[in-house]
Protein backbone atom coordinates (compact mmCIF):
# COMPACT_ATOMS: atom_id res chain seq x y z
CA UNK A 1 0.00 0.00 0.00
CA UNK A 2 1.40 3.57 -0.74
CA UNK A 3 0.95 6.50 0.95
CA UNK A 4 -0.39 9.73 -0.88
CA UNK A 5 1.92 12.01 -1.94
CA UNK A 6 2.71 15.53 0.29
CA UNK A 7 1.95 18.12 -2.37
CA UNK A 8 5.43 19.74 -3.06
CA UNK A 9 4.77 22.67 -1.95
CA UNK A 10 4.63 22.07 1.61
CA UNK A 11 7.56 20.54 3.67
CA UNK A 12 7.55 17.95 6.29
CA UNK A 13 7.95 20.94 8.92
CA UNK A 14 5.25 22.89 6.82
CA UNK A 15 2.50 19.89 7.58
CA UNK A 16 3.79 19.16 10.93
CA UNK A 17 3.38 22.76 11.94
CA UNK A 18 -0.24 23.35 9.80
CA UNK A 19 -1.68 20.22 11.93
CA UNK A 20 -0.81 21.42 15.07
CA UNK A 21 -2.54 24.91 14.12
CA UNK A 22 -5.56 23.24 13.02
CA UNK A 23 -5.23 20.58 16.04
CA UNK A 24 -5.31 24.06 18.36
CA UNK A 25 -8.09 25.58 16.70
CA UNK A 26 -10.00 22.92 17.00
CA UNK A 27 -9.40 22.54 20.48
CA UNK A 28 -10.66 25.85 21.74
CA UNK A 29 -14.35 25.54 21.22
CA UNK A 30 -14.11 22.06 23.11
CA UNK A 31 -12.52 23.83 25.78
CA UNK A 32 -14.75 26.97 26.43
CA UNK A 33 -17.83 24.59 26.22
CA UNK A 34 -16.19 22.19 28.39
CA UNK A 35 -14.98 25.00 30.92
CA UNK A 36 -19.06 26.38 30.73
CA UNK A 37 -20.46 23.22 31.39
CA UNK A 38 -18.42 22.87 34.48
CA UNK A 39 -19.73 25.99 36.29
CA UNK A 40 -23.23 24.46 35.80
CA UNK A 41 -22.68 20.81 36.22
CA UNK A 42 -22.13 19.24 39.05
CA UNK A 43 -19.11 16.80 39.34
CA UNK A 44 -21.73 14.11 40.45
CA UNK A 45 -23.05 14.21 37.36
CA UNK A 46 -20.84 13.82 35.00
CA UNK A 47 -19.85 10.16 33.56
CA UNK A 48 -17.45 8.52 31.29
CA UNK A 49 -18.69 7.74 27.71
CA UNK A 50 -19.89 4.18 27.05
CA UNK A 51 -16.85 1.73 26.89
CA UNK A 52 -14.61 4.23 28.77
CA UNK A 53 -12.12 3.83 30.34
CA UNK A 54 -11.24 0.03 29.10
CA UNK A 55 -11.47 -2.90 30.87
CA UNK A 56 -8.28 -4.20 32.59
CA UNK A 57 -7.40 -6.37 35.91
CA UNK A 58 -4.58 -5.07 38.19
CA UNK A 59 -2.73 -8.55 39.09
CA UNK A 60 -0.86 -8.74 42.23
CA UNK A 61 2.43 -7.38 40.91
CA UNK A 62 0.79 -4.60 39.70
CA UNK A 63 0.23 -5.65 35.63
CA UNK A 64 -2.75 -4.24 33.78
CA UNK A 65 -4.51 -7.27 32.15
CA UNK A 66 -6.90 -5.47 29.48
CA UNK A 67 -9.81 -7.75 28.69
CA UNK A 68 -13.04 -7.73 26.28
CA UNK A 69 -16.49 -8.54 27.82
CA UNK A 70 -19.59 -9.11 25.12
CA UNK A 71 -22.77 -10.17 25.45
CA UNK A 72 -24.64 -12.51 28.04
CA UNK A 73 -25.35 -15.47 28.67
CA UNK A 74 -22.96 -18.39 29.58
CA UNK A 75 -19.63 -17.57 29.50
CA UNK A 76 -16.76 -18.60 26.62
CA UNK A 77 -13.16 -17.57 27.68
CA UNK A 78 -10.69 -16.75 24.95
CA UNK A 79 -6.94 -17.35 25.46
CA UNK A 80 -4.97 -16.36 22.56
CA UNK A 81 -1.73 -17.28 20.33
CA UNK A 82 1.71 -16.11 20.33
CA UNK A 83 2.11 -13.24 19.43
CA UNK A 84 -1.17 -11.58 18.95
CA UNK A 85 -3.60 -10.22 21.59
CA UNK A 86 -7.05 -11.39 21.78
CA UNK A 87 -8.38 -9.72 19.01
CA UNK A 88 -7.01 -12.95 17.48
CA UNK A 89 -10.41 -14.50 18.57
CA UNK A 90 -12.68 -11.57 17.19
CA UNK A 91 -14.57 -13.66 14.97
CA UNK A 92 -15.31 -16.43 17.08
CA UNK A 93 -16.25 -13.96 19.63
CA UNK A 94 -18.94 -12.44 17.57
CA UNK A 95 -20.28 -15.51 15.96
CA UNK A 96 -20.59 -17.20 19.49
CA UNK A 97 -21.84 -13.65 21.46
CA UNK A 98 -25.05 -13.72 18.18
CA UNK A 99 -25.69 -16.77 18.59
CA UNK A 100 -26.08 -15.97 23.18
CA UNK A 101 -23.01 -16.75 24.98
CA UNK A 102 -21.09 -14.15 26.59
CA UNK A 103 -17.68 -13.88 25.50
CA UNK A 104 -14.17 -12.52 26.87
CA UNK A 105 -11.18 -12.86 26.08
CA UNK A 106 -8.07 -10.78 27.55
CA UNK A 107 -4.40 -9.32 26.13
CA UNK A 108 -1.64 -11.81 28.16
CA UNK A 109 1.20 -9.58 29.57
CA UNK A 110 3.09 -7.92 27.21
CA UNK A 111 0.75 -8.22 24.15
CA UNK A 112 -1.88 -6.29 22.82
CA UNK A 113 -2.99 -3.69 25.56
CA UNK A 114 -2.09 -4.91 28.53
CA UNK A 115 0.75 -3.33 30.70
CA UNK A 116 4.12 -4.43 29.38
CA UNK A 117 5.63 -5.94 32.48
CA UNK A 118 9.63 -6.61 32.34
CA UNK A 119 9.13 -10.10 34.67
CA UNK A 120 6.67 -12.07 34.92
CA UNK A 121 6.25 -13.43 31.36
CA UNK A 122 5.97 -17.09 31.84
CA UNK A 123 3.07 -19.68 31.73
CA UNK A 124 2.73 -19.98 35.60
CA UNK A 125 2.24 -16.25 35.99
CA UNK A 126 -0.03 -16.02 32.71
CA UNK A 127 -2.22 -18.81 34.09
CA UNK A 128 -2.76 -16.77 37.32
CA UNK A 129 -3.14 -13.90 35.25
CA UNK A 130 -6.10 -15.25 33.29
CA UNK A 131 -7.07 -16.04 36.94
CA UNK A 132 -7.11 -13.16 37.88
CA UNK A 133 -9.73 -11.99 35.31
CA UNK A 134 -12.03 -15.04 35.68
CA UNK A 135 -11.89 -14.08 39.79
CA UNK A 136 -12.98 -10.11 39.29
CA UNK A 137 -15.61 -11.06 36.63
CA UNK A 138 -16.66 -14.05 38.71
CA UNK A 139 -17.13 -16.05 35.85
CA UNK A 140 -18.75 -19.69 36.70
CA UNK A 141 -19.47 -22.63 34.49
CA UNK A 142 -16.90 -21.57 31.90
CA UNK A 143 -15.93 -23.34 28.57
CA UNK A 144 -12.20 -22.18 28.30
CA UNK A 145 -10.99 -21.84 24.34
CA UNK A 146 -7.22 -21.81 24.11
CA UNK A 147 -5.14 -21.41 20.60
CA UNK A 148 -1.69 -22.16 20.48
CA UNK A 149 0.07 -20.89 23.07
CA UNK A 150 -3.04 -20.17 24.63
CA UNK A 151 -4.10 -23.82 24.88
CA UNK A 152 -0.92 -23.73 27.36
CA UNK A 153 -1.81 -21.10 29.45
CA UNK A 154 -5.33 -22.94 29.73
CA UNK A 155 -3.89 -26.28 30.76
CA UNK A 156 -1.59 -24.53 32.86
CA UNK A 157 -4.66 -22.66 34.60
CA UNK A 158 -6.10 -25.69 35.15
CA UNK A 159 -3.49 -27.02 36.54
CA UNK A 160 -2.38 -24.26 39.16
CA UNK A 161 -6.41 -23.57 39.46
CA UNK A 162 -8.77 -26.48 39.17
CA UNK A 163 -12.38 -26.76 37.05
CA UNK A 164 -13.92 -24.70 39.68
CA UNK A 165 -15.14 -21.99 37.23
CA UNK A 166 -14.84 -24.82 34.08
CA UNK A 167 -17.36 -26.56 32.30
CA UNK A 168 -15.29 -27.38 29.23
CA UNK A 169 -12.06 -26.92 27.51
CA UNK A 170 -11.34 -26.26 24.30
CA UNK A 171 -7.74 -26.40 22.53
CA UNK A 172 -7.15 -25.34 18.91
CA UNK A 173 -3.86 -25.67 17.14
CA UNK A 174 -2.11 -26.35 21.00
CA UNK A 175 0.96 -26.58 22.20
CA UNK A 176 0.47 -29.35 24.95
CA UNK A 177 1.92 -31.38 26.02
CA UNK A 178 5.48 -29.57 24.96
CA UNK A 179 7.06 -28.58 21.44
CA UNK A 180 10.47 -29.07 22.40
CA UNK A 181 12.57 -32.05 22.03
CA UNK A 182 13.15 -33.99 25.14
CA UNK A 183 13.67 -37.30 26.53
CA UNK A 184 10.17 -37.33 27.39
CA UNK A 185 8.93 -36.16 23.84
CA UNK A 186 12.15 -38.15 21.59
CA UNK A 187 9.78 -36.55 18.43
CA UNK A 188 9.74 -32.93 19.36
CA UNK A 189 10.97 -29.80 17.71
CA UNK A 190 14.73 -29.26 18.40
CA UNK A 191 15.89 -26.49 20.11
CA UNK A 192 17.83 -24.85 17.56
CA UNK A 193 14.10 -23.89 15.74
CA UNK A 194 13.40 -21.81 18.80
CA UNK A 195 16.67 -20.57 18.52
CA UNK A 196 16.04 -19.66 15.43
CA UNK A 197 12.70 -17.68 16.30
CA UNK A 198 14.39 -15.70 19.01
CA UNK A 199 17.11 -14.88 16.66
CA UNK A 200 14.86 -13.67 14.17
CA UNK A 201 12.26 -11.33 16.85
CA UNK A 202 15.50 -9.99 18.06
CA UNK A 203 17.16 -9.16 14.58
CA UNK A 204 14.22 -7.50 12.86
CA UNK A 205 10.88 -8.11 14.94
CA UNK A 206 8.65 -6.66 12.20
CA UNK A 207 10.07 -8.27 9.13
CA UNK A 208 9.85 -11.41 11.16
CA UNK A 209 6.66 -11.63 11.75
CA UNK A 210 5.49 -10.42 8.31
CA UNK A 211 6.94 -13.75 7.29
CA UNK A 212 5.57 -16.03 9.58
CA UNK A 213 2.31 -15.38 8.35
CA UNK A 214 3.01 -17.26 5.53
CA UNK A 215 3.26 -21.08 7.63
CA UNK A 216 1.01 -19.42 10.15
CA UNK A 217 -1.91 -19.24 7.65
CA UNK A 218 -0.89 -21.85 5.55
CA UNK A 219 -0.16 -19.35 2.61
CA UNK A 220 2.02 -21.43 0.92
CA UNK A 221 -0.33 -24.12 -0.07
CA UNK A 222 -1.94 -24.71 -3.49
CA UNK A 223 -5.43 -23.02 -3.30
CA UNK A 224 -4.69 -21.11 0.12
CA UNK A 225 -7.61 -18.82 1.07
CA UNK A 226 -5.34 -16.20 3.13
CA UNK A 227 -5.84 -12.69 2.23
CA UNK A 228 -3.88 -9.60 2.91
CA UNK A 229 -5.99 -8.53 5.61
CA UNK A 230 -5.06 -11.47 7.59
CA UNK A 231 -1.44 -11.02 7.24
CA UNK A 232 -1.64 -7.59 8.08
CA UNK A 233 -3.81 -8.27 11.48
CA UNK A 234 -1.06 -10.87 12.13
CA UNK A 235 1.90 -8.19 11.74
CA UNK A 236 -0.28 -5.00 13.43
CA UNK A 237 -1.14 -7.24 16.33
CA UNK A 238 2.13 -8.63 16.93
CA UNK A 239 3.74 -5.39 16.58
CA UNK A 240 1.27 -3.47 19.55
CA UNK A 241 3.23 -5.76 21.95
CA UNK A 242 6.49 -6.04 24.35
CA UNK A 243 9.60 -6.79 22.13
CA UNK A 244 10.71 -7.87 25.70
CA UNK A 245 8.01 -10.32 26.58
CA UNK A 246 7.14 -11.80 23.56
CA UNK A 247 11.22 -12.94 23.48
CA UNK A 248 10.43 -14.48 26.72
CA UNK A 249 7.07 -15.55 25.94
CA UNK A 250 9.11 -18.13 23.17
CA UNK A 251 10.84 -20.02 25.64
CA UNK A 252 7.36 -20.76 27.23
CA UNK A 253 5.45 -22.09 24.31
CA UNK A 254 8.71 -24.37 23.49
CA UNK A 255 9.77 -26.05 26.33
CA UNK A 256 6.98 -25.80 29.21
CA UNK A 257 5.49 -29.26 29.75
CA UNK A 258 2.12 -29.14 30.19
CA UNK A 259 1.33 -33.33 30.78
CA UNK A 260 0.85 -33.22 34.80
CA UNK A 261 -1.51 -30.36 33.34
CA UNK A 262 -3.42 -32.29 30.92
CA UNK A 263 -4.11 -34.76 33.20
CA UNK A 264 -5.34 -33.01 35.46
CA UNK A 265 -8.87 -31.64 32.73
CA UNK A 266 -11.54 -33.06 34.42
CA UNK A 267 -13.88 -31.72 32.50
CA UNK A 268 -15.65 -32.02 28.99
CA UNK A 269 -12.48 -31.70 26.54
CA UNK A 270 -12.49 -30.96 22.94
CA UNK A 271 -8.77 -30.89 20.69
CA UNK A 272 -9.41 -29.40 17.28
CA UNK A 273 -6.23 -29.35 14.92
CA UNK A 274 -5.01 -28.90 11.18
CA UNK A 275 -3.51 -31.80 10.21
CA UNK A 276 -1.15 -29.42 7.79
CA UNK A 277 -0.36 -27.56 10.95
CA UNK A 278 3.31 -25.66 9.96
CA UNK A 279 3.62 -24.35 13.25
CA UNK A 280 2.25 -26.91 16.16
CA UNK A 281 3.09 -30.35 14.00
CA UNK A 282 -0.20 -32.20 15.18
CA UNK A 283 2.04 -35.69 16.19
CA UNK A 284 3.56 -34.03 18.68
CA UNK A 285 0.78 -32.07 20.17
CA UNK A 286 -3.12 -32.70 19.44
CA UNK A 287 -2.34 -36.25 18.62
CA UNK A 288 -0.66 -36.88 22.57
CA UNK A 289 -2.89 -34.32 24.32
CA UNK A 290 -6.02 -36.41 23.66
CA UNK A 291 -4.14 -39.41 24.95
CA UNK A 292 -3.22 -37.41 28.33
CA UNK A 293 -6.51 -35.63 28.94
CA UNK A 294 -9.01 -38.52 29.98
CA UNK A 295 -12.27 -39.05 27.52
CA UNK A 296 -11.40 -35.97 25.27
CA UNK A 297 -12.81 -35.54 21.95
CA UNK A 298 -10.50 -34.92 19.12
CA UNK A 299 -11.06 -33.46 15.51
CA UNK A 300 -8.98 -33.39 12.67
CA UNK A 301 -9.48 -30.51 9.70
CA UNK A 302 -7.72 -32.12 6.90
CA UNK A 303 -5.78 -29.80 5.16
CA UNK A 304 -5.94 -27.49 8.36
CA UNK A 305 -3.17 -24.34 8.93
CA UNK A 306 -2.55 -23.13 12.36
CA UNK A 307 -4.70 -20.56 11.92
CA UNK A 308 -7.84 -22.28 12.05
CA UNK A 309 -9.95 -19.32 13.36
CA UNK A 310 -9.00 -17.45 10.02
CA UNK A 311 -8.49 -19.78 7.48
CA UNK A 312 -11.32 -22.23 8.66
CA UNK A 313 -13.43 -20.16 11.15
CA UNK A 314 -16.58 -20.92 9.62
CA UNK A 315 -16.12 -24.47 10.46
CA UNK A 316 -14.34 -23.56 13.63
CA UNK A 317 -17.24 -21.24 14.65
CA UNK A 318 -19.63 -24.60 14.24
CA UNK A 319 -17.46 -27.17 16.28
CA UNK A 320 -17.58 -24.33 19.21
CA UNK A 321 -21.11 -23.66 19.03
CA UNK A 322 -22.03 -27.37 18.65
CA UNK A 323 -20.01 -28.18 21.74
CA UNK A 324 -20.95 -25.52 24.18
CA UNK A 325 -24.78 -27.22 23.25
CA UNK A 326 -23.56 -30.52 23.81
Amino acid sequence: MTNPSTPSDLTRRDVLALGGQLALAASLPLALADNALAKTVSPSSTHALPGAPMSYVTTKDGTQIFYKDWGSGKPVVFSHGWPLSGDAWEDQMLFLGQNGYRVIAHDRRGHGRSSQSWNGNDMDTYADDLAAVLDKLDIKDAMLVGHSTGGGEVARYVGRHGVKRVSKVVLVGAVPPTMMKSAAYPNGLPKEVFDGIRAGVQKDRSQFYKDLTTPFFGANRPGAAVTQGMRDSFWLQGMQGSLKSQFDCIKQFSEVDFTEDLKKITVPTLIIHGDDDQIVPIGGSALLSHKLVKGSQLKIYKGGSHSLGDTAKDELNQDLLKFLKS
